[in-house]
């Protein structure tokens, strides 16, 4: 599995833990709730800038969506 992959199924299961929608995350990440959409997919590759906001939004650490 790839990093885009690994980002993508830890992405998920994160806000899913937490229990948030797509687009509460979004909004917490101050990004669109399509291009969270797309990352959990796979289908985009997130900057390490947005991975850092996103991992804020979610109270983790950037490498806990980094990790295999």
């Amino acid at each position: 599995m790839g990093a885009r992959e690994t980002l993508a199924t830890n992405l998920r299961a994160a806000r899913r833990r937490q229990g948030l929608s797509q687009e509460e995350l979004a909004y917490r990440a101050d990004i669109d709730r399509t291009y969270v959409s797309a990352l959990e997919r796979g289908v985009y590759a997130a900057t390490i800038d947005v991975i850092e906001r996103i991992a804020r939004a979610l109270d983790m650490q950037t490498w806990e969506l980094l990790k295999p």
